[in-house]
């Protein structure tokens, strides 16, 4: 039996289309949300819903996950994955630029591309260390978030490294667009993270969380929202998202987590702005310190653009 998501439409989805509301809350192309609602897997308020329909704050959305495997496990099949790019490759390691739209690894639900698959179906052989699924994976990036990912290709790869996110002497950097000025515009978040009672994919600041800390500076301030670079010291999953969103500085384009729709549209941006810039960590096999860089992708650009237009 498949997975069903299920939670209340967030207010910042207020008339949006199904389609779009289901990509941008569950990390799915809209093109697949389209295709899941025409499957009739998709309801409101127990109803089944089209792709064209509106959604309104506050109903009920179900999501009838489709199935990948079986109920129990995940498995590798490889599979292309357009866009993503090798940024380097050695015997040691492949660090891979993870386009929007594609998980880390496979997992049960999840029916789109993953980069574990699309390496296996471009030919490399990673590091066997780790779930099945998970082969080779010693950080993960959110599917909705694109940008710099490394991946053990040796045995001792894998150790060292997953040793290195433990011990945080891996310097991760992502730039984000959030909605106003912080104040301080230099700063540490240091707030617990936990999943949120209410819905089991998404999470909040809990004091019974697990300690996180995120530093940020303001690279650029615009009139209705600013720039900012960021290291995380800890690698919570979504801590980005959930500690700008608790100072009521949501990224730009994240209704889950109470960002303006309004904003999101005129930006064209159908996702959250989030972009892993740069990743930098002592080589496995040389003990050598390296730094990997990516562009902006051609989205957060567009959208970076406009606002510094408007």
């Amino acid at each position: 039996m498949s997975e069903v998501k299920a939670l209340p439409v967030p207010d910042g989805l207020e008339g949006e289309r199904v389609d779009a509301a289901v990509a941008r809350l569950l990390g799915f192309s809209r093109t697949r949300a389209a295709e899941i609602a025409a499957d009739g897997a998709i309801t409101l308020d127990h109803k089944p819903a089209g792709k064209s329909d509106r959604v309104h704050a506050g109903q009920w959305l179900e999501v009838q996950m489709p199935e990948r495997v079986g109920p129990r496990e995940a498995q590798v099949r490889p599979a292309e994955v357009p866009g993503m790019r090798i940024v380097h490759d050695d015997s040691e390691i492949v660090v891979v630029d993870k386009p929007l739209g594609v998980a880390a690894h496979p997992s049960v639900g999840w029916d789109g591309p993953d980069v574990v698959s699309g390496l296996a179906a471009a030919g490399y052989r990673i590091s066997t260390s780790g779930a099945a699924e998970r082969q080779g994976i010693v950080q993960r990036l959110d599917v909705g978030t694109s940008g710099l990912m490394v991946v053990a290709k040796s045995e001792r790869a894998y150790t060292v490294l997953k040793q290195a996110f433990r011990d945080r002497t891996v310097d991760k950097t992502y730039h984000a667009l959030v909605q106003g000025l912080p104040d301080p515009v230099v700063g540490m978040i240091e707030a617990p993270i936990g999943r949120h009672p209410g819905h089991d994919y998404k999470f909040a600041v809990m004091k019974s969380g697990r300690a996180s800390v995120t530093h940020y500076e303001v690279l650029e301030a615009f009139r209705s929202a600013s720039l900012l670079t960021i290291h995380l010291e800890t690698g919570r999953t979504h801590q980005i998202r959930v500690h700008f969103s608790a100072l009521h500085h949501p990224c730009v384009g994240d209704p889950l987590y109470g960002a303006d729709p309004t904003l999101a549209k005129k930006l064209g941006l159908d996702r959250q702005w989030l972009h892993a810039v740069e990743l930098s960590f002592e080589h496995p096999g040389s003990g050598e310190w390296v730094t990997y860089t990516s562009d902006y992708p051609d989205d957060l650009q567009r959208a970076l653009d406009r606002i510094r237009d408007l």
